[in-house]
């Protein structure tokens, strides 16, 4: 999928990634790939800003370390960020069952 495809639902996904534990960006590139059975195969420019703009609101928390002999960076989640997480995956539910409604002809609104 592309990442336009994923438009308002990247921030959540990362966030969901990050609750599982702390992870540097291709940590979390992986991630995204192999939870998803290699739907997003995401590139750096896609992910590493994200990163940033989450970092920047309160959600992440960005760590320099070395890891043999390189120099990364690993992010994890904040208070704020488990929170909005919360948020995050109660709207994916909702939007998803308003448009299976719309899609699935066997499922009825509200989905239960």
């Amino acid at each position: 999928m592309s990442a336009e495809a994923l438009k308002g639902h990247l921030d959540g996904m990362i966030l969901a990634v990050l609750a599982a534990g702390p992870r540097h960006g291709y940590g979390v590139i992986d991630s995204l790939r192999t939870q998803t059975s290699g739907r997003f195969d995401l590139p750096k420019g896609t992910i590493y800003p994200a990163l940033h703009r989450l970092e920047r609101a309160g959600l992440i928390d960005g760590r320099w370390s070395d890891e043999h002999g390189r120099r990364r960076r690993t992010y994890e989640l904040t208070v704020a960020g488990k929170r909005r997480l919360g948020i995050e995956r109660r709207s994916w539910q909702e939007f998803a069952a308003a448009v299976g409604a719309l899609l699935d002809e066997e499922k009825p609104w509200p989905a239960t």
